[in-house]
């Protein structure tokens, strides 16, 4: 799946901007793909096409932003992984919202990408210091800024297993094959 996610010392790319939806994310026209390769053109491809290179993430430095922080509702909208995958492929490894979707936090959890629910008092501060590096471990479940400010993080806990290990539900599975044969010839 993917490497494990431990711990994440990174800058953020900020979209101060509630109810950003799936198809904003990544626009249908581009989900005819059944791989996340390539799709990090897609991601707000109409909102890049509208600001012509203004457009927070035409002045990213993927490399050294591997943060997202989105506004209220982030990733409400139908059910699109490859919203997900387009944010992946982008370089994103994290997304902090005030409110995320939870058809979208299952699907970015599902395929190894940390969507966090920040106080929204943490959201202001970040919006009004858009250079500020955090660190998220994931470990400790907490999230600091460079002021040494700390808030901790919930996380369904299967979900932070296979984060942490770098796995999916489907390699958790069949880590358990031996375990399931057993079973079953003992039946």
């Amino acid at each position: 799946m993917a490497k494990p996610f431990v711990r994440l010392s990174s800058g953020l790319v900020v979209l101060d901007q509630d109810n950003i939806d799936t198809d904003q994310i990544v626009p249908a026209r581009f989900m005819t793909t059944l791989s996340s390769a390539g799709l990090a053109q897609a991601l707000f491809a109409d909102a890049r096409n509208i600001n012509l290179g203004q457009h927070p993430l035409d002045t990213a430095w993927p490399e050294q932003q591997r943060i997202l922080l989105g506004g209220h509702n982030f990733g409400c909208g139908s059910s699109r992984e490859h919203a997900v995958w387009a944010i992946r492929d982008f370089g994103f490894e994290a997304v902090l919202a005030p409110r995320i979707a939870d058809i979208f936090r299952s699907n970015a959890l599902n395929n190894g990408l940390l969507a966090l629910e920040i106080s929204t008092g943490l959201y202001a501060r970040l919006v009004s210091q858009r250079d500020a590096r955090l660190t998220l471990d994931l470990q400790a479940q907490t999230l600091s800024d460079d002021s040494g400010a700390v808030e901790t993080f919930a996380i369904d806990p299967f979900a932070r297993y296979c984060l942490l290990r770098g796995i999916d539900r489907l390699d958790y599975l069949l880590q358990k094959n031996q375990q399931v044969n057993a079973y079953e010839e003992g039946r």
